[in-house]
Parts: structure tokens; C-alpha cells; sequence
């Protein structure tokens, strides 16, 4: 078993163009043995974003801080801590911190991608 806590994780600032204000946890993932899924903690600061961008790959995510939107496509909607979202693969996305504090949401993703930077690519093989 694996027991972490977020405030030990390393933060790794996300490099993507667009994203401003972002830092990424890889909490789980292929390195720690998970074969299925790898689990993401993301702070989003006050006025910060991610890339309006788009992937393969599904996301299931949870807020577990602050307030902010989630864009699907162009169209914004209010999140905010306790709501759970589901991503589909290749659809539009992005996320906003529009509150005060610090916008933190978890995310998890198939370890069929390489997901330990600041974004995921299908793993070689898979």
C-alpha cells in the first residue's frame, strides 16, 4: 500500500503554452506499480489557467479546493470544490481559478500514457 500526502510531493510548475499559474503532483502512477491508472493533483493559482487544449485520452476529476471554471469547448462552468467532472477523450478543455485562493482539483488518467510531465503521451507499445 501507498500512502502519500500532496504536501510531500514535488510541485512541477506545467510548461504548456497557455497554462499560467499551474503546478502538477504526479501522486500515483506506473513508477509506483499502478498498472491502470495514474492520479494528478493540480493548484491552480487566483487569476491562473490551463492550455485550452484537447487529448486522447479520458479525464475523471475531482475539485477538492477553491473555485474556478471548467470550459468544455468555449462554453464555462462554474466548479468548485466536491464537484466531480468527466472529460471525454478529444474533447475541448480548459480550467480557471476564478476565486481567491488556490484552485486544486484532482486528476486520473490512463498509465497507458506518460503522464509524469506536464502532459501526457501514449506510452510506446500501447
Amino acid at each position: 500500500m501507498l500512502i502519500r500526502n500532496p504536501d510531500e510531493v514535488e510541485a512541477k510548475t506545467m510548461q504548456m503554452p497557455g497554462a499560467e499559474g499551474v503546478v502538477m503532483r504526479l501522486m500515483v502512477g506506473r513508477e509506483d506499480g499502478a498498472p491502470n491508472f495514474a492520479m494528478r493533483i493540480f493548484d491552480v493559482e487566483p487569476g491562473g489557467q490551463t492550455p485550452h487544449h484537447q487529448h486522447n485520452y479520458e479525464h475523471e476529476i475531482m475539485v477538492l479546493a477553491g473555485t474556478g471554471e471548467a470550459y468544455s469547448g468555449d462554453t464555462p462552468h462554474p466548479v468548485s470544490a466536491g464537484d466531480v467532472l468527466f472529460v471525454p477523450a478529444n474533447e475541448v478543455h480548459q480550467f480557471r481559478n476564478t476565486g481567491d485562493g488556490t484552485f486544486r482539483f484532482m486528476c486520473m488518467v490512463p498509465t497507458s500514457f506518460d503522464c509524469g510531465n506536464d502532459t501526457c503521451q501514449p506510452t510506446p507499445g500501447s
